[in-house]
């Protein structure tokens, strides 16, 4: 495998940009609480200010600025994806609702109007002609699409943005509805859980996406307290002694893409859970505790592999890789991992990554769509793809990430759980 250099001509074009999207920690409103929000953003400021020195004075062609521009603007340029098949989708897939989130946060973040307004032209026919494309929100890969209208919404204030994607986020936690509406969706319904829940370690990004970004949206804590008191069931129950999780219970496998939901999940989650949450500790405990396993297995290169636990035995993965570098990227500038340890792992992940993009802005070594099997060599076989959107949006995130500084987050407008 060759790593190709990217013409500066094309790197420089300025179609992206964006924001975060507004992930921080937000502040209690109670006077009781000021004096910690305001030490914990003081902190995390400081943090912040430290991570810079590793995430700045990249080398030519590599800046975050750069990259997520010809990135984005492949984005904008690729039709509908149909994971890999022939024709037009059934539905907007959740690869590319991933890529257009981290799209239009890029977006936001360097302000450049002319790439919104191209992302809000995509989103536009979904009102009309093309609403049969809308997922209907009775699963968390179909839900997951309210991350994109929602955040559509904090950037237009467009209103039709705003009630499509609340009215998902309602109905992930509403009562079980249509052919998905088993006995065992009814039994996590009625013990407050999202129905949708399976035990799948990617969910732990599909539902946090879809609820934070309601929180953000709206100010109503409900949305990010409920997705805090889901991830600790899926930690308690999958997380292995070393932090990683399985491909499946019964897979005994840390395939990387896998363990990259759960990784970003936590990471998206944690940047706009607020300080006072009952559950934000423990959700930190799990999370430092992935990212600690996560360093010893980076290659000298900077990669993440197939298998995470395998790094000569397995290839090594683009989108796995986008994943965890995001969580290091978060993690470091939020103050809560090391800059010093953590700094350089997330920099020498993201210049390995600017090695696999092509010069259209593809990038190659993607994972294919997979299932889970208790099967090593299933996984080492899987099809390496180039352009697939689980590659591309993790490329945009940590482009995101690299830009953004910590902010606070909304100001709740419900009262907060009790710690």
């Amino acid at each position: 495998m060759t790593n190709s250099r990217l013409p500066s001509q094309l790197l420089l074009v300025a179609i992206g940009a964006g924001l975060a999207c507004s992930m921080a920690a937000c502040s209690n409103n109670s006077k009781s609480d000021g004096g910690a929000a305001a030490k914990s953003n003081s902190k995390t400021i400081a943090a912040s200010t430290k991570a810079n020195e590793h995430f700045s004075n990249w080398p030519a062609g590599k800046s975050p600025k750069e990259i997520g521009n010809l990135v984005a603007r492949r984005f904008v340029e690729s039709p509908h994806q149909n994971f890999g098949r022939p024709g037009k989708p059934n539905r907007i897939t959740y690869p590319e609702v991933c890529a257009w989130y981290g799209a239009l946060t890029f977006a936001k973040e360097t302000e450049n109007a002319a790439l919104r307004r191209q992302l809000v032209d995509r989103f536009e026919p979904l009102f009309g002609e093309e609403e049969k494309y809308v997922p209907q929100p009775d699963h968390v890969d179909h839900t997951v699409f309210a991350a994109v209208p929602l955040e559509l919404y904090m950037q237009t204030k467009d209103t039709r943005y705003l009630a499509m994607g609340r009215e998902m986020a309602d109905k992930q936690w509403g009562a079980p509805f249509g052919s998905r509406a088993t006995t065992q969706a009814w039994e996590w319904h009625k013990r407050d859980y999202t129905w949708q829940t399976r035990m799948w370690i990617d969910d732990m990004f599909m539902i946090t996406a879809a609820q934070a970004q309601a929180y953000r949206a709206t100010g109503d804590r409900k949305y990010i307290d409920r997705a805090a008191r889901e991830m600790v069931l899926y930690l308690d129950d999958l997380q292995k002694p070393n932090g990683l999780f399985y491909h499946a219970p019964d897979v005994p496998f840390f395939w990387g893409r896998g363990d990259g939901w759960m990784a970003v999940g936590m990471a998206e989650l944690l940047r706009s859970l607020p300080e006072d949450n009952a559950d934000r500790p423990r959700i930190v405990k799990g999370y430092k505790l992935m990212m600690e396993s996560l360093l010893k297995y980076q290659d000298e290169n900077g990669m993440w592999h197939q298998l995470i636990d395998d790094p000569k035995g397995s290839w090594a993965e683009t989108s796995c890789t986008g994943m965890f570098a995001f969580s290091f990227i978060v993690g470091v500038k939020n103050g809560w991992l090391d800059e010093k340890t953590y700094g350089p792992a997330a920099r020498k992940a993201w210049l390995g990554l600017t090695t696999y993009l092509e010069p259209n802005g593809d990038i190659r070594e993607v994972c294919q769509g997979t299932n889970k099997k208790n099967d090593r060599q299933y996984y080492l076989d899987r099809q390496r793809i180039t352009g697939d959107m689980h590659g591309q949006a993790p490329m945009l995130w940590c482009a995101t990430a690299l830009l953004r500084e910590p902010d606070k987050g909304p100001a709740p407008t419900t009262k907060p759980n009790a710690p």
